[in-house]
């Protein structure tokens, strides 16, 4: 089975790329390796998956480990991904590859329409004009926004962002919904909560405060440190989605006569939430990176940042019923992997001053 993984020199992207080659997939990453954040990072995941990272040409397929390659694409060239799509012939899609981050967005909004909205069109055309069995795509928990109601259900209504990110996710959905509708692509989108991890995004909070904390520099913990994030592992991530790619959401004629929750749809389409479900206080993940690496951190409490949801609970009923799993990695698990991952990658000493 063929396979096109967007956002392969990301986060997400890198582990999952190494998960379905594993499984005997055929996969063909692809990421635009902008400079969101640091490329030396994304450069040396995609060393990991054995590419050259000194022979990366725009629009040039490079072979890696078995069975991966990968592409330097941009969504937002549809001619070049039309004719990838032709060339490939892919059975599956996973589109991870958007502009991430909350604060960013408030700063720098033109990147997410783009990228979000843009890119993520293109890719609908493109399973559109060349049909694959399954389109899965990441979303965000951050579409929840206003809602007070916890844990948050994908039944729960999302009509509320407090982000222009936000924003562009449930467009995401929404979009998808439309595909689905009309065009019969099996899409499912997943929400995904605070996912942490080795080879994590520098602009995530773990990664700041273990630098900060390493470097005897200050951290600022926001909303007082009065913030519960449902923290979810990385390879409870992939795992999760490498069960569900394979499960295509079917048609369901019997509901079109019905009126629905946000969740459900007479079209082949469904969301998911993947978290822990089992928030945790940030004062206490801040205890934890402080536990593993022997030293105290020095803490700036500060006010919610506009933008933020003050908290994030993960319902995930559906997803254990339809895939018969459970994120459920302990942060204690999780941070100590993160740090031991960190040392290694940047040199730092185990006992650290």
């Amino acid at each position: 089975m063929k396979i096109l993984i967007t956002g392969t020199a990301g986060f997400i992207g890198h582990h999952l790329a190494l998960k379905m080659a594993g499984m005997g997939f055929d996969v063909l990453g692809l990421d635009c390796i902008n400079s969101y954040y640091d490329p030396n990072i994304k450069l040396d995941r995609l060393k990991v998956q054995g590419i050259k990272t000194e022979e990366i040409e725009y629009n040039k397929i490079l072979k890696g480990n078995e069975g991966i390659r990968f592409i330097k694409l941009d969504l937002a060239d549809k001619d070049a991904l039309f004719k990838l799509f032709e060339s490939e012939k892919f059975d599956f899609v996973i589109n991870l590859a958007a502009q991430a981050g909350v604060r960013y967005s408030l700063t720098n909004p033109q990147a997410y329409i783009d990228s979000n909205i843009q890119g993520f069109m293109n890719i609908l055309e493109a399973c559109r004009t060349y049909p694959v069995k399954h389109l899965v795509y990441a979303s965000s928990s951050s579409v929840y926004g206003l809602n007070k109601d916890m844990p948050f259900s994908v039944k729960h209504n999302v009509d509320h962002p407090i982000s222009l990110y936000a924003a562009s996710k449930k467009s995401n959905e929404l979009m998808a919904h439309v595909y689905s509708q009309l065009f019969n692509i099996p899409t499912t989108g997943l929400r995904f909560f605070t996912v942490y991890g080795p080879w994590g995004r520098p602009d995530m909070a773990l990664f700041i405060f273990t630098k900060a904390i390493v470097n005897n520099e200050p951290i600022d913990v926001y909303n007082y440190g009065n913030m519960l994030r449902d923290f979810t592992y990385v390879d409870d991530i992939v795992e999760s989605i490498s069960r569900l790619v394979v499960k295509p959401t079917q048609s369901k004629p019997e509901l079109a006569d019905k009126n629905l929750p946000p969740n459900q749809s007479s079209a082949p389409y469904q969301i998911f939430n993947i978290g822990n479900n089992d928030p945790v206080k940030l004062t206490d993940f801040v205890e934890e990176i402080e536990k593993k690496l022997g030293k105290k951190a020095i803490i700036n409490k500060k006010p919610l940042q506009v933008g933020d949801v003050p908290n994030t609970y993960a319902d995930v009923k559906d997803l254990m019923e339809y895939i018969d799993f459970k994120p459920q990695t302990s942060i204690h698990k999780g941070v100590s992997e993160f740090i031991d991952w960190y040392k290694k990658y940047y040199s730092v000493p185990n006992t650290i001053d």
